[in-house]
């Protein structure tokens, strides 16, 4: 089943934060990954969450989305982001079946 690790983050060092925009998707694509999501306009339906920058990246499966967070790649590019944003939450789900 596929993974999807989603992302909602302040920026608030834009030339610092392109450091990381730049060794992310190699991190990613390594892992099997793909984005689905790399910021772009968003609108709220429902609720009190006021994300400010939305990204999504879909895996294979767990096991990778966790490969992709666990590597080498990753953690270079989360040393470039460190102070570079107000806050970086993130969180991995599990997908549906697509049989």
């Amino acid at each position: 089943m596929p993974a999807y690790v989603i992302v909602d983050v302040k920026v608030t060092d834009p030339e610092q934060y392109k450091q990381y925009m730049a060794l992310s998707p190699a991190a990613i694509e390594a892992a099997g990954g793909r984005f689905l999501v790399r910021g772009g306009a968003h609108e709220v339906f429902e609720g009190n969450w006021q994300p400010t920058r939305l990204v999504m990246a879909e895996f294979p499966d767990l096991a990778a989305a966790r490969a992709f967070y666990d590597s080498a790649k990753y953690r270079e590019a989360r040393a470039k982001r460190a102070g570079a944003t107000e806050f970086f939450n993130m969180v991995v789900v599990q997908g549906v079946d697509r049989a």
